[in-house]
């Protein structure tokens, strides 16, 4: 397993974010993070990569514990993520913005090696066009894209998506869709968090449904799309998901 959670709460002031959450990951494979808005999804992921201190059980990482390390040794045990709200460090040019990917990821690049893996992650992406643009004169899609070959560039094990296809029409949907087929097939291990259901559902080799913090369903897609407590708190229609598996297939 890389990742293994187990029992993980996270409490703020009495407010119980996350409730005790385990589940197993297999290397390569994606797993899919699903539910309802305020159900705990990023708070989740800010425990896994130390953004915030468990308040209760254990996460490891290939055999390592990692809950209580700092933000940055979780980095460069090769666990990267994106953000929901894209931040790029605009007064930088795109290849900075994935040089610093570089520089503080698994292996702690030079500049000049920095710049080779830059290099390599924006034309993986499609922004090596945009390379000495500078950040802020990227559209949506293009931040999205540049968020992701940052982490890329930290050449992680697990990557943490949340919500890149957030504010994508369909066609760049379907691209960055691609994308990350394309970065498992290279063996990066994923979760991602989506409200998308039917990119979710296609790209998942298994889906794990949050609901106030708790979890609620695990399985394959199919079995969570036919789990009663996941239709009742989040799908709503018992045929929502069959329909969109319809949709991408054809």
């Amino acid at each position: 397993m890389i990742l293994e959670v187990k029992g993980v709460t996270k409490i703020f002031g009495g407010l119980t974010a996350v409730s005790d959450v385990s589940f197993n990951l297999s290397e390569g494979q994606i797993m899919g993070l699903i539910g309802p808005n305020g159900a705990g999804k990023t708070t989740l992921f800010n425990c896994i990569n130390s953004v915030f201190p468990v308040t209760k059980g254990n996460i490891t990482f290939r055999g390592q514990t990692i809950n209580g390390l700092p933000t940055y040794r979780v980095a460069r045990l090769g666990l990267a993520r994106t953000h929901q709200i894209v931040r790029p460090l605009n007064e930088l040019t795109v290849r900075e913005n994935v040089m610093a990917g570089a520089c503080f990821g698994r292996h702690n690049h030079h500049l000049a090696d920095a710049a080779r893996i830059a290099d390599e992650v924006l034309a993986f992406v499609g922004l090596a066009p945009r390379a000495a643009m500078l950040a802020s004169s990227l559209n949506v899609a293009q931040k999205k894209r540049l968020e992701l070959a940052r982490a890329l560039a930290a050449q992680p094990y697990l990557l943490l998506l949340d919500e890149v296809l957030a504010g994508l029409n369909p066609t760049e949907v379907s691209s960055m869709v691609e994308t990350i087929r394309q970065i498992r097939a290279q063996g990066i291990t994923i979760i991602m968090i989506e409200h998308i259901m039917h990119a979710i559902m296609n790209l998942s080799d298994r889906v794990l449904v949050l609901n106030y913090g708790e979890l609620i369903a695990e399985g394959t897609p199919q079995e969570v799309s036919q789990n009663e407590s996941v239709i009742q708190a989040y799908l709503g229609d018992p045929d929502l998901a069959e329909r969109l598996l319809e949709m991408e297939r054809e």
